[in-house]
């Protein structure tokens, strides 16, 4: 009997903590309690769920607030950076329009609130968005993520693109989600560029082959768009300060 006791006993306690060890797996991977995701790229792209899954003026808490995503129907880009709402629309092959407004929807959208950042120098040979996404990554391996960023200063060269899907287009591939995509390439522009980094998350809030989502605006905020091409002349990185 004494032995049988024991023997339930020790089961138990190896029930226990293989139940502890399982939770702190489930937590340790946690992302910031403050970021949330709503929606999906790839139901957008794929699915053609073009209406809004998040109207930008629910968001309460806009203090550090920083966002991106498509506007509704894939009809302009949407950018919050600190707490300020930006959406860009085309207006012709070379020119854009950006208003300042949160009445505005998105079909999928991330956000988080961040009041303190971690300024990091970029080492000089972290020029394209493919040598950042590596420093990103490699500089984060013990990070919670995901996770926002942001890098400010001076790009040698950039390509931004606006959607401007035309009005009743049915979606069902990327191909057909980018009709209308309108491309702006800048040079030696003062910028801020808000992005998002997950492992994770492709399909979901980023391409599939990439970690990365970022939208660049421009330092007098006339341009704004979601950011393809990066070529970095002298920009610092931050992240968040947790």
């Amino acid at each position: 009997m004494i032995i049988r006791n024991i023997v339930i006993m020790l089961f138990a306690s190896g029930m226990l903590l293989s139940c502890n060890l399982a939770t702190k797996e489930t937590t340790s991977d946690d992302t910031y309690s403050d970021m949330i995701i709503v929606g999906a790229m790839k139901n957008v792209m794929r699915k053609g769920e073009l209406s809004s899954s998040i109207d930008l003026d629910t968001i309460s808490d806009k203090k550090g607030l920083y966002g991106l995503g498509p506007e509704s129907y894939l009809t302009g880009e949407l950018l919050i950076n600190n707490g300020k709402s930006y959406v860009s629309k085309v207006a012709s092959d070379s020119t854009m329009v950006v208003e300042k407004r949160f009445n505005v929807s998105a079909p999928f959208f991330v956000y988080a609130n961040i009041n303190e950042w971690k300024e990091i120098e970029l080492p000089s040979n972290i020029t394209t968005t493919q040598d950042l996404e590596k420093f990103i990554n490699e500089r984060t391996i013990d990070n919670k993520r995901p996770f926002a960023f942001k890098l400010i200063g001076n790009v040698y060269k950039a390509i931004i693109h606006v959607q401007n899907l035309p009005e009743g287009t049915k979606v069902s591939s990327p191909d057909e989600a980018h009709q209308g995509q309108t491309n702006y390439e800048l040079k030696n522009e003062e910028t801020e560029i808000v992005g998002f980094f997950s492992t994770k998350h492709k399909g979901i809030f980023t391409h599939h082959d990439s970690y990365l989502h970022m939208h660049l605006i421009t330092k007098d905020e006339s341009k704004m768009g979601h950011l393809d091409e990066l070529e970095i002349e002298n920009m610092k990185l931050y992240l968040p300060k947790k």
